[in-house]
């Protein structure tokens, strides 16, 4: 049965308990600030409530989001969810904020007997979902002990943190990804600022961070100091390898090979580490412009020199790319959400009288 938290009593406390919230800053140094974790409430209120991707997203938010789950890596309840918080805090529509509310409610626990993989990719679109409809107060009071405890909780032998920190591929981006947006959600500079040097150190500066495990090192363009981004003007045999995401290039065939081969790995690593990009923007760090532009870089070698557009459910990453860099890598059609977010079609992409023909 469906938990309403809904009698008018409630609900006029609730939104008392918002504007408080919303009209007061922490004075904490320790305390870190940010006007949303992935987009403000004024870019919010922009944003339009017709065309192709607010009617596909418009859509998707009014299917169940039944059975939450941190667990299963493959299930999409998370983007859906995300789908419903967004047009819920565009709209105001009160019955799909309390369905956010309730799968909030319900996706707690669920990460029991989890892989890290699954909760990384999972966890940062419902923290994301419960900052754009203000939880009310004892449901937020739970959600944020249950953030604390997840991110060092042991998922069969590894935690959020020790993942991020350890695995330098699309396991160590997801999981990055969602430990910035649990971060964020909870104010925590100190977490935030670790964070951020574990990804600097990932984009290829080692003197930040560079206690990764790395496999099979046929990918790296300098084998003794090997990176999660290859650096400016890496190449071998006469290729390009600026760029390369080393760790999952050779996930999806082994040493060095070419034509490069194509597999989702590489994507999926992109999932995690533009996440993680936007958020740590968001919170102040001049992230994309880190190790010149590995992200960029990154997502310009496999269009251009592996020629591996994203398809599916990578394609969201094409108009988040376009927003930041100014490129032109979307084709301005509705995306389709990933394995951890999306509606970046809607949420980031101008309006599409302006978007440019692709080159």
């Amino acid at each position: 049965m469906r938990r309403t938290h809904g009698t008018k009593r409630h609900i006029a406390a609730w939104l008392a308990v918002v504007g408080l919230a919303l009209g007061c800053k922490s004075e904490s140094a320790g305390t870190l600030q940010m006007d949303g974790i992935w987009i403000s409430p004024k870019d919010l209120a922009s944003l339009p409530t017709e065309g192709p991707s607010w009617e596909q997203l418009f859509q998707e938010a009014q299917q169940p989001a039944e059975h939450p789950n941190l667990s299963d890596q493959d299930e999409h309840t998370n983007v859906r969810v995300l789908a419903k918080a967004l047009v819920a805090a565009r709209t105001g529509n009160d019955d799909l904020r309390y369905q956010v509310v309730d799968a909030i409610h319900a996706v707690i626990g669920t990460e029991k007997g989890a892989r890290t993989l699954a909760v990384g990719r999972k966890l940062a679109a419902y923290v994301i979902a419960a900052e754009l409809v203000h939880l009310p107060p004892e449901e937020d009071a739970r959600f944020r002990a249950w953030l604390r405890d997840l991110l060092g909780k042991e998922l069969r032998g590894e935690s959020l943190r020790s993942t991020h920190e350890r695995r330098p591929n699309n396991w160590g981006t997801h999981a990055g990804a969602s430990r910035a947006a649990v971060a964020a959600y909870l104010g925590d500079r100190a977490e935030m600022e670790r964070t951020a040097q574990v990804f600097r150190g990932w984009l290829g500066d080692r003197s930040a961070y560079a206690d990764f495990e790395f496999g099979e090192l046929g990918w790296q363009a300098d084998r003794d100091h090997p990176v999660g981004i290859n650096p400016k003007g890496a190449s071998r045999d006469g290729h390009s390898l600026d760029g390369v995401l080393p760790d999952d290039q050779r996930r999806a065939g082994g040493g060095f090979t070419w034509p490069p081969p194509h597999e989702n790995y590489v994507y999926g690593a992109l999932q995690g580490a533009l996440t993680q990009a936007m958020i740590l923007h968001r919170a102040g760090y001049d992230v994309w412009e880190w190790s010149d532009r590995a992200l960029l870089r990154a997502f310009t070698w496999l269009q251009q020199e592996a020629q591996y557009p994203p398809t599916g459910d990578d394609t969201w990453l094409a108009p988040l790319v376009d927003s930041v860099y100014g490129t032109h890598f979307w084709d301005g059609k509705p995306t389709q959400p990933g394995k951890n977010l999306g509606w970046t079609d809607w949420t980031l992409a101008p309006p599409p009288e302006q978007v440019p023909a692709r080159p």
